[in-house]
């Protein structure tokens, strides 16, 4: 082998060296990035996905004692709209009129306050179920939420949330509890003359 031919050699074995190296640095750098961007595309795509319906079926699972107001009568089949809930409805309102996100506990609030005639005028037409179903259900909807408490709200806000948000549940640590009470010295075996031990020194 030449003299030329070694020296290219060389210099695309230092090239292949820096690029493989190169490499491993970015992937181990970037990798828990993409895995955390991944996690947070599905939850995205989950959320995009979960029907109204669904969400519905799932909050009064965790609320069973909320009111599902499903005593509507289709247009299309003139059948009861079981499926066409109070939940649903206000789903329905909140992501689709108001397109409002559907991850946050204040977006929520603020469809709720709209309700409660604090917020947003609702457009009755606009309003889900008005074109469904044979009576628009806005004003019924609307009474019961004013109706539930500021706890009951604040659960509902809750339970909504934490569907939309499957992946940031997470578990508290334990701590191990640390007792602020000072040690005690540890015994040396020395013995403090008491007060008055002077007196057994006398003659």
């Amino acid at each position: 082998m030449t003299k030329i031919k070694r020296l290219h050699l060389s210099k695309w074995l230092n090239l292949s060296v820096f690029l493989a190296t190169f490499l491993l640095i970015n992937y181990f750098h970037f990798s828990p990035f993409l895995w955390r961007l991944g996690i947070h595309h599905s939850a995205a795509v989950f959320a995009q996905s979960i029907t109204p319906e669904k969400v519905a079926q799932e909050v009064y699972q965790q609320i069973p004692d909320l009111s599902l107001e499903n005593n509507y009568t289709s247009v299309s089949n003139g059948q009861r709209a079981i499926e066409n809930t109070l939940v649903s409805r206000l789903v329905r309102y909140h992501q689709y009129v108001k397109a409002r996100p559907i991850n946050y506990r204040l977006d929520w609030k603020l469809t709720l306050a709209d309700y409660l005639r604090k917020n947003e005028i609702i457009n009755e037409q606009r309003y889900p179920g008005n074109g469904t179903l044979t009576q628009n259900p806005l004003e019924f909807d609307r009474a019961i939420i004013e109706k539930l408490t500021m706890r009951q709200r604040e659960e509902l806000v809750n339970v909504l949330v934490s569907i939309y948000n499957p992946t940031t549940e997470t578990e508290k640590e334990t701590k191990p509890s640390t007792s602020t009470t000072p040690d005690k010295p540890a015994s040396t075996g020395i013995i403090l003359p008491q007060p008055g031990g002077a007196d057994l020194l006398l003659p």
